[in-house]
């Protein structure tokens, strides 16, 4: 009966531990889910901008206007700040748009360092 004494309380500090670890584990898993789903958001954000500009007819600024508006209207006006879009050539000799969108990281909620995502779209130009 003496030893059953000793331990008398010792679940409440081993639940409030592991609770207090689980907890942390959690928010790091959720974070996690937050970034990535920011990330993807972004790369699709620029692929569509970069079909838009290599469309006929269109040019790699309304492939930078139409990334914006995308990414305002899926995540928020602080990851469209760093939109840009230029039209490079493969070794191959065709001639591709690419959308480039510098974006914070989100690591504690939506907060970040700034251009720390770099993510980026790209689309043959159809005028070829």
């Amino acid at each position: 009966m003496s030893r059953l004494r000793e331990e008398k309380g010792a679940a409440v500090v081993d639940f409030a531990l592991t609770s207090g670890l689980l907890a942390l584990l959690f928010a790091a898993v959720l974070q996690l889910g937050a970034a990535l789903h920011i990330r993807n958001t972004l790369v699709s954000c620029a692929s569509e901008g970069a079909r838009h500009a290599a469309r006929v007819g269109s040019s790699p600024e309304q492939g930078v206007a139409r990334t914006e508006d995308l990414i305002r209207r899926a995540v928020s006006d602080g990851y469209a700040d760093d939109v840009s879009a230029s039209v490079e050539q493969t070794p191959d000799g065709v001639e591709v748009v690419v959308v480039r969108v510098r974006a914070p990281l989100p690591v504690l909620g939506p907060l970040g360092p700034d251009g720390a995502l770099d993510v980026t779209g790209r689309a043959f130009l159809e005028e070829q």
